[in-house]
């Protein structure tokens, strides 16, 4: 039986049947942190549909990880596609009249825009009416029909979106969604909090984003488990620093079709359809979580070529493909600091260079 998928993150925060509480990336060799410093802090909670973990070192620890996780709170209110209060559900329901939106909001939006453009529309943060008629904000499964599809992509495109300073107007019929961009991006402020505050090494796990703030305590790196997208447990290690680590999957979300079929989660926004690029996961590695959070997206839709030419072009990150067929393709800036798990020892690698 084949997979194909879709889009990841947190695509609708109404979602209560199809909460991923399964991280992408399990951290490993975070315990005996507290061993190096004195003072701990940890926070766990739910917020933009999923289950969060920060974990902070250092005196200033308590205090910020409480300033971090309001603010994870603040920024959902103002990009919920479902909370009536927020910038997005606001925008949505406009009718094509402009709104006035925070200034968050439009700083966000102005960068998924930005990456749709970059990207060639492989992310397109108007996908949403296409999203539901999947039912994957619902869970209300389906395979929409060929003509719906077409419909649906009529109201879809980036390009019709027009942003003013922090005046946006959709036309009429179009929703926009910002959770393939707007964990990453709440991940990165949130971590400037915790510098801001004085914390030089924490490990905030957003439903399976990760945002490195320094290192460990004892100045070591932090060992980020990558999932087997092919089945249970981990495929390697990665060890990090100061950055982001974002992955999306064919395996995040998916549903059995009455065909037989399995539809996954990540849309190609040409077709509406779930793409089917031939890779199985991709992992992105960027100081801007709201950059590895956008490319891990549009990555996955471009396929194995399309992704190596859009990191030759612009090899201001780094990433890690896993194709279906059993291969590690890995740019080169951080294949020294990938290894494999044991039961994977087999797997061909492949580096990356820059031609």
């Amino acid at each position: 039986m084949t997979r194909r998928m879709w889009n990841h993150g947190w695509k609708a925060w109404a979602s209560k049947t199809a909460v991923i509480v399964t991280a992408v990336l399990c951290i490993t060799g975070a315990a005996g942190c507290a061993e190096d410093t004195g003072e701990t802090a940890e926070r766990e909670f739910f917020a933009m549909d999923t289950y969060m973990n920060f974990t902070a070192y250092g005196p200033e620890a308590e205090g910020a990880l409480e300033k971090a996780k309001n603010e994870i709170n603040r920024l959902e209110n103002l990009w919920s596609v479902t909370r009536e209060e927020s910038d997005i559900y606001q925008a949505n329901r406009s009718g094509g009249k402009p709104v006035t939106v925070h200034d968050e909001t439009a700083e966000l939006l102005s960068f998924a825009l930005d990456m749709a453009e970059e990207t060639g529309g492989a992310l397109d943060p108007t996908l949403y009416p296409v999203l539901e008629a999947w039912g994957f904000t619902t869970g209300e499964y389906r395979v929409p029909a060929a003509e719906e599809l077409t419909a649906l992509l009529a109201r879809t495109g980036y390009e019709k979106v027009s942003l003013e300073s922090s005046t946006l107007t959709l036309p009429e019929g179009m929703e926009l969604d910002l959770g393939a961009v707007g964990k990453g991006y709440a991940g990165e402020l949130a971590a400037e909090l915790l510098r801001e505050a004085g914390v030089s090494s924490a490990l905030l796990d957003l439903g399976g984003n990760i945002q490195a703030v320094g290192t460990r305590p004892d100045g070591t790196k932090w060992r980020i488990g990558l999932r087997n997208p092919y089945g249970e447990g981990t495929i390697g290690t990665l060890e990090i620093a100061d950055c982001a680590v974002i992955t999306s999957g064919n395996y995040e979300r998916y549903f059995e079709g009455d065909d037989g079929q399995v539809y996954g989660h990540i849309l190609n926004p040409d077709t509406g359809y779930p793409a089917d690029s031939g890779l199985a996961s991709v992992t992105v590695v960027t100081p801007e979580g709201k950059r590895g959070d956008a490319l891990s997206t549009a990555l996955f839709v471009m396929g194995e070529e399309g992704a190596k030419t859009y990191w030759q072009e612009h090899p201001d990150f780094d990433m890690i493909l896993i194709t279906e067929d059993g291969r590690i393709l890995i740019t080169e800036g951080i294949a020294e600091n990938f290894s494999l798990a044991a039961s994977f020892s087999g797997m061909e690698i492949q580096t990356i260079e820059l031609k």
